[in-house]
């Protein structure tokens, strides 16, 4: 099925965090839409201003894989059902708007833990905030030369 822009981030958006209330939610969309603004880097060599292409970049969100470690991936955005405030969000989003405080943020991760590492996913990102279960990071000049 081909879903438009707006329906793929609306179900990356439930589904990655959908149980994170309208701030983490809509943190998880600014990360995607500054994926697709990059003008440096992996992402803007990757995905050249689509959000297609971000939302399924190899090994990016697990949410995007129908299998993990070879195991079929029951969440996946294939079998979400996005509801209004999921698509609300992907239309804020992707309107230029993000969330104040989160940077030029380009990754997150659930630690499943109190606290956040200082770099993600390595010296190409920094610690920004934490929002709810997930840690943001923002890029360091060395993200440029991915």
């Amino acid at each position: 099925m081909a879903y438009s822009d707006e329906e793929l981030l609306a179900r990356l958006i439930q589904c990655e965090a959908g149980g994170e209330g309208d701030t983490g939610m809509k943190a998880v969309a600014s990360v995607v839409m500054n994926r697709v603004e990059a003008s440096e880097g992996e992402y803007a060599r990757v995905g050249q201003g689509s959000i297609r292409r971000i939302i399924f970049q190899q090994g990016q969100f697990t949410c995007a894989m129908e299998t993990v470690g070879g195991k079929y991936n029951p969440q996946n955005i294939y079998n979400m059902r996005p509801e209004e405030i999921h698509y609300e969000i992907a239309q804020w989003a992707m309107a230029g708007n993000r969330v104040t405080g989160l940077g030029r943020a380009l990754w997150f991760f659930n630690p499943y833990q109190p606290t956040c590492r200082q770099n993600f996913p390595s010296e190409v990102g920094v610690f920004t905030t934490r929002i709810g279960d997930h840690c943001f990071y923002d890029p360091t000049p060395a993200y440029n030369d991915t």
